[in-house]
């Protein structure tokens, strides 16, 4: 089926171009291309006319154009706001013409789906940020770029390890339990976000080296044209390409050093020695070693890392080729010893232009191979826990020379509870695992010989991925050692991992744009096929001998999911005047996620822009240079977090643990899956309004947004039934949810003169999330859905999904304090004052995402020295301290199973004992986490050229995580999902680059 649409697509692309090849021979072609005179670079979109008729023409996304014109014709001009309108006589059948700008800001071309506009035509609420704005210093993954960057879109790194990634959030996110994560298009190739076996993330084997710009698509009059993938935004990111001229060399080098800002606040040897000689009875004194070990400073170092980008542009064949060559090479340290990240990548594009320049073909091919070394993040828990009295080394050879908490009656000899040796839990654990990728597409944009005001497009991509590794334990280690399995002793581990992805997509569309006087018409539609195959392998688990352990996993069983996609879309721009701006947008998806009735989902959006500063009481104005107002509406869909076929009975691959013994072997076998098969496409309408502004010439611009967006038939889980041997729960269309928010940007030039300038960026957003329905039928007595997951019992859960209030909004009991301000332990407010405390007195107090982020940059540029700076800020986001309320407990230090652990200093201050199973739900434990860091401080100087004509030197310092302002507790407020237990911290980076170009 694949294959038959593809040749179908491409046979028809081919009768199109022989045909009007033949009809081009009858016909007179001006063609040329139209740039910058300052910078050199394509305009796009600039009016090229006929002086003395009506028929004109608009320059494409790489500033050429071409026009019918008769014998007669003598003279084109060329207009385009912002630049000063030029008339140039013809002296043959090639014209090329550089304007001079007038007003900067507003002519930037943005990529939008399928297709790009100038800044100035949006309608949507859609933000542009170019490699000049990028943050500096080291970017291990491209959404590290524009962090801080942009309103309305948050980018919290996940933590500190190499190549970890961020958790990107766009006005708020729209779903429960699908995902919230945005859609991502690189070169006009859709990404899947899902994980994969030995990738620290999805986007760690993109090179952001080779990024040139992002375009973020906000509001759903931007975003509905790609549908059901877009209901969380959509960024765009474009790759850089070659340019016609000289061939340029780039060569740049970052060398890195890696620190750890902070501790997390124990108790150190001195103060828990005291605690136990005051609290402990005779035996637990007695447990105290005479070593003084801070376990932190034993698993963290400083981390070293270089990253390498060396790259060829230029064009061949005459300007005919542009092409650009790139490769990398990444190696960074994390300052977790044993944590480390090997990245080579290489990326080639190619964009001939063939017959006459009509037919313009683009091919991108990335690749990038990830080596890394995962280090066992249980150290870090174990640090904050083990007993500081006990030395590193026991001095024996047992358990590789590691101390540990011992008990001889045990089969391991170990005690089973008590915490592990912190540097053995990571030298003793080899996880190396190995992913490689490959993105690329070929692109054909005919625009016809006999109509040049029509465009073919055919897109053919793919994103194909896999990963694969090893996790070693040797047979003394601690962390693996002595498990029986029937009456056998299994000592280490020697386990494979491995999957693979294999995303393919066929996209072909037809584009008109026309000027009929004051009017002009874009109109696009298309066609989009999509193939999304996973595979994962689930291995046997093997002991360090070889030995395969029993009923703990299956022998071997390949997981093959599958799904495809259809798409038709259309979009229609008219403007008149060039002051009336209107957008409308219609796509439908069909999905083999869904059942045949519930397959296809409609998604529809309209935009309106009206720009004020074109109107005669506006136009004439000195002060104002911009004023567009923007009004959308739209409608995206959802279906990410559900399985392929769970809309019929079926049977599916058992659980590791659930497994049918065959002679010594265990097998996973197939059971029934629970099955919803009235579910639909969650569905997210957004509202927008929006103000775009300049003043001064544009020295201050920016835009107001205000949004609100509701998703309806939320994918929500929901209990099964009981006896019906499916699994607990299943994801079904029940609820509704609602984010409202206010978005504002400013970009000011204070300076502006030959030697000097400076620019300061500012953006602010508010949003506030609500869940509106969770039922099918609305029950008042129905407390939520909980989740969050917290160290301290077993199975408990802090957050609820709750009506009328935010999402995973923490489910506490209010704490009682005494007269002095300290908290009574296990004394909390009896709510609803039956007497007792109980499940009906727990209350959902605050939640983890900020009510208002904010974002501040400013830079300066003084002949060939630059220095600038960009902060973040999270206002009203709230953690629990789950590193206090698990260890700042008499009981965890005192610990009546024979063996000692360290705790949080804040026990000193509470003094909690521990005793009760409802201490762990206080809401003393909510802190507010809001916060200001300074993300990057930098400083560069532009050496010139090193050799006559050529060799270009810049250099560049630069300090990044360089400090926060909070009153959290914690070691890092800025903690995902608003729950702080084992995370590994973000380290402060100090990076020197150069750049050299030939």
């Amino acid at each position: 089926m694949y294959m038959r649409r593809l040749f179908a697509a491409s046979f028809a692309l081919l009768l199109l171009l022989l045909f009007s090849a033949i009809t081009s021979a009858q016909t007179r072609t001006i063609s040329g291309m139209v740039s910058d005179s300052k910078t050199g670079e394509p305009l796009a979109g600039v009016t090229v006319s006929i002086v003395g008729r009506s028929l004109a023409t608009l320059t494409d996304s790489s500033g050429t154009y071409h026009i019918f014109a008769g014998s007669s014709v003598s003279a084109l001009q060329f207009s385009f706001i912002g630049y000063a309108t030029q008339t140039v006589k013809l002296a043959g059948d090639r014209l090329d013409v550089s304007l001079v700008p007038e007003i900067a800001n507003l002519e930037s071309v943005v990529v939008i789906g399928y297709g790009t506009a100038k800044k100035k035509d949006l309608t949507g609420s859609v933000a542009l940020v170019t490699s000049k704005d990028f943050n500096k210093g080291q970017a291990t993954t491209p959404e590290q770029l524009i962090a801080g960057k942009v309103a309305g879109v948050q980018i919290t790194s996940n933590n500190g390890a190499p190549g970890s990634g961020s958790t990107i959030r766009i006005r708020g996110g729209a779903s429960l339990n699908a995902s919230n994560d945005p859609l991502i298009v690189i070169d006009g190739v859709p990404l899947s976000n899902d994980g994969l076996s030995g990738s620290p993330n999805p986007l760690a084997l993109i090179n952001p080296n080779d990024i040139e710009s992002f375009s973020i698509l906000k509001d759903a009059s931007a975003t509905a044209i790609y549908g059901s993938r877009a209901s969380n935004g959509v960024i765009l990111i474009v790759t850089k390409k070659g340019r016609r001229g000289k061939p340029v060399i780039n060569f740049n080098t970052q060398f890195s050093v890696s620190k750890l800002p902070g501790y997390a606040d124990v108790l150190s040897a001195d103060e828990f020695r005291n605690y136990i000689n005051t609290n402990g009875d005779a035996a637990q004194i007695a447990l105290m070693g005479k070593a003084s070990t801070n376990w932190q400073k034993e698993i963290y170092r400083t981390g070293i890392g270089s990253d390498n980008n060396l790259s060829v542009s230029g064009a061949a064949a005459k300007g005919k080729l542009p092409y650009r060559i790139s490769v990398g090479y990444l190696k960074q340290q994390g300052v977790l010893k044993t944590s480390d990240l090997e990245r080579k990548s290489a990326g080639i594009n190619l964009s001939p232009s063939l017959l006459d320049d009509h037919l313009k073909i683009d091919i991108n091919v990335k690749a990038a191979r990830s080596d890394a070394r995962f280090a066992n993040t249980g150290a870090i828990a174990a640090a904050v826990n083990f007993d500081p009295t006990q030395p590193v080394y026991s001095g024996g050879n047992r358990y590789n020379g590691y101390y540990e908490w011992l008990d001889p009656s045990a089969v391991s000899g170990l005690k089973s509870l008590a915490p592990r040796n912190p540097v053995g839990l990571l030298m003793d654990y080899n996880n190396n695992g190995t992913n490689i990728r490959s993105i690329g597409n070929i692109q054909f944009d005919y625009k016809f010989h006999f109509l040049p005001e029509l465009r073919a497009n055919l897109n053919l991509g793919y994103d194909v991925a896999h990963g694969y590794g090893k996790i070693f334990v040797n047979d003394s280690a601690a962390q693996k050692y002595g498990s029986v399995v029937e009456g056998k002793q299994y000592n280490g581990q020697a386990d494979k991992y491995a999957s693979w992805r294999d995303n393919g997509l066929v996209e072909f569309y037809l584009n008109y744009t026309r000027l009929f006087n004051r009017h002009k018409i874009d109109l696009t539609a298309g066609y989009g096929y999509y193939d999304f195959v996973t595979r994962n392998i689930n291995f046997a688990s093997y002991d360090a001998s070889g030995d395969l352990i029993p009923k703990t996993t299956p022998n071997f069983a390949l997981d093959k999911p599958r799904y495809t996609m259809l798409s038709y879309y259309g979009r229609l721009n008219y403007s008149f005047n060039d002051r009336y701006l209107l957008t409308a947008a219609l796509r439908t998806d069909g999905s083999s996620k869904f059942n045949s009735n519930n397959r296809w989902g409609i998604f529809p959006s309209a935009a309106f822009a009206w720009k004020l500063k074109d109107e005669a009481f506006l136009k004439s104005s000195s002060t104002v240079s911009d004023l567009k107002l923007r009004l959308g509406y739209g409608v995206t869909g959802q279906q990410d977090g559900i399985g392929n076929f769970d809309y019929i009975s079926y049977y599916n691959l058992s659980s590791a643990t659930a497994t049918y013994q065959l002679g010594d072997q265990y097998y996973q076998m197939y059971r029934p899956g629970g099955y919803y098969y009235e579910r639909k496409w969650e569905q997210t309408t957004t509202y927008n309004a929006g103000l775009d502004y300049g003043f001064i010439n544009n020295r201050i611009y920016g835009s107001i947004d205000v949004y609100y967006k509701k998703t309806t038939d939320l994918l929500n889980e929901i209990n099964q039934p009981a006896g019906t041997n499916f699994t607990n729960k299943i994801v079904a269309n029940i609820g509704s949810m609602e984010n409202r928010g206010v978005e504002f940007l400013l970009n000011v030039v204070p300076v502006q003169s030959k030697d000097l300038t400076w620019n300061v960026n500012f953006n602010a957003t508010y949003n506030k999330n609500q869940i509106t329905k969770l039922t099918v039928v609305d029950d008042p007595s129905y407390p939520g859905a909980q989740n969050g997951g917290i160290t301290g019992g077993v199975g408990n859960l802090i957050q609820i999904h709750s009506v009328n209030y935010p999402r995973s909004s923490f489910y506490v009991l209010q704490q009682v304090y005494n007269e002095a301000g300290k908290p009574v332990e296990g004394v909390f407010v009896d709510r609803n004052k039956e007497g007792l405390i109980n499940e009906n007195d727990f209350y959902r107090y605050k939640n983890p995402d900020p009510r208002f982020f904010l974002g501040l940059g400013s830079s300066v540029n003084y002949k060939k020295l630059s220095a600038g700076f960009s902060a973040r800020a999270n206002i009203g986001n709230y953690v629990y301290n789950n590193v206090i309320s698990a260890t700042a407990l008499g009981t965890n230090i005192l610990n009546p199973l024979k063996y000692l652990n360290n705790g949080s200093s804040d026990l000193l201050l509470t003094g909690f004992a521990g005793g009760g199973d409802k201490l762990i739900f206080s809401d003393y434990y909510i802190e507010n986490a809001s916060f200001l860091r300074m993300d990057n401080i930098y400083l560069g100087y532009d050496f010139g050229k090193l050799f006559p004509q050529t060799g270009n030197l810049r250099m560049n310092l630069s300090a990044q995580n360089v400090f926060v302002i909070t009153k959290y507790k914690g070691l890092d407020p800025e903690v995902q999902g608003g729950i702080d237990n084992n995370f590994y911290p973000r380290p402060r980076v100090f990076v020197l680059g150069l750049n050299l170009d030939f």
